[in-house]
Formats: C-alpha cells, structure tokens, sequence
C-alpha cells in the first residue's frame, strides 16, 4: 500500500541500485523487480539441458521415469500371469487357433483393451470367470499407462516437433523450450494425431500384405480395432498376425485415448485463454477497485491488484487464498504483517 505518500515495493528487501542512480527517470519508466532466487530470462536448468531427449531426441528410452518403470513392472505382470492363466486353460478356449503361446498372449492383449474381436472365445464357465477378473484388472492397467507411459513417450518428442515447425527460424534451445512450454497441450495433440495417422498406415499396410484382406476390409479391421469396437468378423488370424496384433494393438488403443483426452484439453485451453484475454481487455471500474481493495484502506497496491485479477481469470480461489494466508499468518509469528529471518526461525522451533 502507500505510507506517507511513498510507495512501499510488493517484496521487502533492497531494491535495484541501477533503479535509483536517476530519479528523474525513474519516475517516467517502468521498473521491474526480480526475486532474488528468480534465475535469469536465457538461463535453462542443467537437467533440462542434460536430458538426452534434447540432445538427441531418437533415444526415447534412455533414461525413463521410474512412473514409467513401475507402468512396465505392471503390464509385464498382467501380461505373463494372463498369459500362464490362459495357455493352461488353452482347451477350453475355442476359435480360430495359431500356436498356444501367441494365442495366449494375443488373448489376454485383446482381452486387456477390450477389443474382443470373437475370434478365440472362453466356452467353460472357468475360463469365463478368468476373462471377467483380467478385463477389469486390464482396463485398470490401460488407464494406468494411458496416464503415464503413452504420456510419457509423446512429450518426449515436443522439442522435435517444435524444431522442425521451426526449422527456418534458427530458434535456440531455451527459445525452443518457452515455445514448448506456452503450446505444450497443442502441440501434445498434434503429435498423438500425427502418431495415431502413422499405426493405422502400419495397420492397414500389415493387414494387406500379411492378412491378406482388401484394402476396405483391412482400414474397416484397424478401425474397428483401435476404438475397440471390434465385431469379429475381420481380425488378424495368423501367427505373425498375431504377434504383430500384440504390439500394434495396445500401442494404437493408448494413443486413440489420448488424442480424445488432448482434444479435451485443446479446447479447454482455448476457452481458458479467451477468458483471460477478456479479463485483461476489460475496463476497470470502481467496483472492480472496491472488490480487489482486500484490507479496505481506499488504495488497491500491486499485490492486491495481482490477486484480484488472477482470481477473475479462474487462475486461483477465495479458498487458495485462504490457505495461503494460513501459512502466511502461522509464519509471521510476530504478527508484523511481514515476514523476517527470525519469523522463520521462531516459526521453526515452535513446530
């Protein structure tokens, strides 16, 4: 706020000396303020720089997250305990048949994305009760790695995307990563698009020459297949179908899922955005001034300003605050209004 017609800077501390070598100017120009932990406008995190996606983006699986470990450490469980379950039971499991250990395998795959094309079937009321305890356990393994893994794998190519839209703009690395960081959600949705294009030309081309089905009936196949639609009467029935079903089929269904979830965002974002550029076209009135004037002294101060504007934008809530200013209040144990070195070591020692 303002006390005795100075202004008071929003964080305490010692301002900028090159601020006030001309005060005469001073007042005609804009300053601004850093905090001091704030790292500077070209400075780019020495993880960021070491990861070897940017360096050398085709290495994907270099270093992955441990998220990504342990959505690996499940899928191998599911698949190698369905695959056992479902290879002793392989008799009572009737259908078109390749070799036991690929028809289990490719079972409990389509089992896992429900898919379900009919083409191998459970016809004992065990083998029923194991295709209903593994299509659930599976569908929980699916949103697992839909959230994670298929993530996981399209963020890891943003940097190439970003660079090649970008080729002729010579863009530099820390320029790249602000351009990532400000289109992340489009740019997530493009390349799930790009990728979903890419596994259905695979599909349809696999099914050509290796299925042997027309060109109809191989795209009306993979469609089928990767909205888990699938009725059964076209499907991959031979063994270097089915090994290649296994892959293609999981991979396929999770990108399908998050070009839906994408979309979704894309166009919340834009709504989003549309609201902020509204709040910040507006007009302010005085009874924007009345309802951003948080202590009620007459004068709304930057911070206020801040808050109140933020809080429009749907950015935070009355509630956010609220906590803020809990741990703001259980901070300033000398209840100053401000907060000090020895505020945080009283506020220490108390806990």
């Amino acid at each position: 706020m303002a006390s005795n017609g100075v202004k008071q800077p929003l964080l305490p501390g010692p301002v900028d000396s090159n601020l006030q070598t001309n005060s005469t100017h001073a007042r005609t120009r804009r300053r601004f303020r850093r905090i001091k932990s704030a790292p500077p406008a070209d400075y780019v995190p020495s993880d960021i720089v070491d990861d070897v996606s940017l360096k050398r983006p085709e290495s994907i699986f270099g270093s992955l997250h441990t998220n990504i470990r342990i959505v690996g450490l499940y899928l191998g469980i599911y698949l190698g305990v369905g695959t056992l379950c479902f290879y002793l039971v392989r008799d009572d499991i009737e259908g078109t048949k390749t070799s036991p250990i690929i028809d289990a395998v490719y079972f409990c795959v389509v089992t896992m994305t429900t898919v379900g094309y009919g083409d191998l079937v459970p016809k004992t009321s065990l083998v029923k009760i194991l295709a209903s305890i593994f299509v659930f356990s599976g569908m929980a393994i699916g949103a697992l790695m839909l959230s994670r893994a298929a993530d996981y794998l399209v963020e890891k190519q943003e940097l190439l995307l970003v660079n090649a839209l970008n080729r002729h703009k010579n863009l530099g690395l820390c320029k790249s990563i602000n351009q990532i960081e400000s289109n992340r959600v489009r740019y997530k949705c493009i390349l799930a698009v790009a990728m979903l294009s890419f596994l259905m030309v695979i599909g349809t081309i696999f099914l050509l020459h290796v299925e042997g089905m027309d060109p109809i009936d191989a795209i009306y196949c993979v469609c089928s297949t990767i909205t888990t639609l699938g009725y059964g009467d076209q499907s991959f029935s031979t063994r270097a179908g089915r090994v290649f079903a296994i892959f293609w089929i999981m991979i396929s269904t999770l990108i399908l899922g998050l070009c839906f979830l994408y979309v979704a965002e894309v166009l919340s974002e834009t709504k989003q955005k549309a609201l902020v550029n509204w709040v910040l076209t507006r007009k302010t009135t005085n009874v924007d001034l009345e309802a951003a004037d948080i202590d009620d002294d007459g004068v709304v101060g930057a911070s206020e300003f801040v808050v109140y504007k933020l809080k429009e934008m749907g950015k935070i809530t009355e509630q956010d605050i609220s906590l803020v200013m809990e741990e703001f209040e259980n901070l300033d144990v000398d209840d100053s209004g401000t907060l000090s070195v020895s505020d945080l070591a009283l506020a220490q020692t108390r806990r």
